[in-house]
């Protein structure tokens, strides 16, 4: 009998830069491990080493009511300005040369 699994609804990845909301004094934190259960009903976990030294493990499974997110870690979004796109349409520059 061929049994199917339900996907599981992750929340952070691995290397993903996070915060605890009411935590401040944790710091930043980025994920350094990533643990999910290949048993249905297993859990998800992730464990996130924090600016002050400590590594903490957190259940990684959206779907799940003690989330690492309804617990208040927050995926830390940065916006870069100064990001180009390697592929697509290149911008053409024109230049004109001096005539004699």
């Amino acid at each position: 009998m061929l049994t199917r699994m339900r996907p599981v609804r992750l929340y952070l990845r691995l290397g993903d830069r996070c915060y605890h909301v009411s935590r401040e004094e944790w710091g930043v934190g980025s994920v350094v491990e990533e643990m999910t259960s290949t048993i249905e009903g297993g859990t998800c976990l992730i464990r996130v080493l924090f600016e002050d030294g400590s590594q903490r493990t957190f259940n990684n499974d959206l779907d799940s009511e003690i989330c690492c997110y309804f617990m208040g870690l927050r995926r830390e979004s940065s916006f870069d300005w100064d990001f180009r796109p390697l592929r697509g349409r290149r911008s053409v520059v024109r230049r004109s040369l001096p005539r004699d």
